[in-house]
């Protein structure tokens, strides 16, 4: 899972290393991470190794672990909920209080229903209701996750970031649309919505995706942004 609005000192971590990183701190082998949250130690092992670069049970590993969601799947805001701290050192007389985490469910949309929602009058058209994914992540605006059709967002080797096909995208409407952030767009001559990277050229606004395969698509008043992508999960 990635994040992408802000960019604190651990995004040069990565999952595997944060997943060790606060199993070691919660005193845990991998055998009792594993019990903890209900799964098997395979799994805590493989994220480990970076064997798996996502999980669907993230949520569960950082219950276990009594870190935050977002930092543990993203390296984004603070390991512990309510905490300054990034990296989980504590001095012992100050060490804080485990705080509640809360989570908020969006619904998962299709392109299709992404490119309603700009013009919704109720919170969401009829169907988005039926299935959804949490996220600590509290919107700014109406917000849903979007599942990533295609490969025009996956980077090339190396390059970050990258949201291949399968990805599951949080888009929040309540967000500026500012050069550089990943958004969710509506051209005028497609009932469905486009994910794409907004990209300022030459005084010029363009839809750029990741994969240099596919071409630059101008905005030039034919184009209108949804929402601004907030985070991302890859489900295994």
């Amino acid at each position: 899972m990635q994040r992408y609005e802000v960019a604190h000192n651990n995004s040069s971590m990565e999952l595997k290393d944060r997943i060790k990183l606060a199993r070691q701190r919660a005193g845990f082998s991998q055998k009792q991470a594993a019990d903890k949250s209900g799964l098997d130690q395979a799994t805590i092992s493989n994220l480990e190794r970076g064997k798996h670069l996502g999980s669907s049970h993230l949520l569960q590993i950082a219950d276990a672990l009594s870190v935050s969601f977002r930092w543990l799947s993203a390296g984004v805001g603070e390991m512990q909920v309510g905490t300054n701290d990034n990296h989980g050192v504590y001095d012992a007389n100050t060490t804080p209080v485990t705080q509640p985490m809360h989570y908020h469910r969006y619904p998962v949309v299709s392109e299709v229903q992404a490119g309603w929602f700009a013009e919704c009058v109720v919170p969401y058209p009829p169907g988005m209701e039926e299935r959804h994914e949490t996220s600590d992540y509290a919107a700014k605006g109406a917000a849903f996750w979007l599942e990533v059709t295609g490969d025009s967002m996956t980077a090339p080797p190396g390059a970050r970031p990258s949201i291949p096909e399968g990805t599951f995208v949080l888009v929040d409407t309540g967000i500026e649309a500012t050069p550089g952030k990943l958004v969710v767009a509506q051209l005028d001559e497609s009932n469905e919505a486009t994910f794409k990277k907004l990209v300022i050229d030459g005084g010029q606004k363009y839809l750029k995706p990741l994969n240099p395969a596919y071409p630059l698509i101008p905005i030039n008043g034919n184009c209108r942004i949804i929402g601004v992508a907030v985070e991302a999960k890859t489900k295994l």
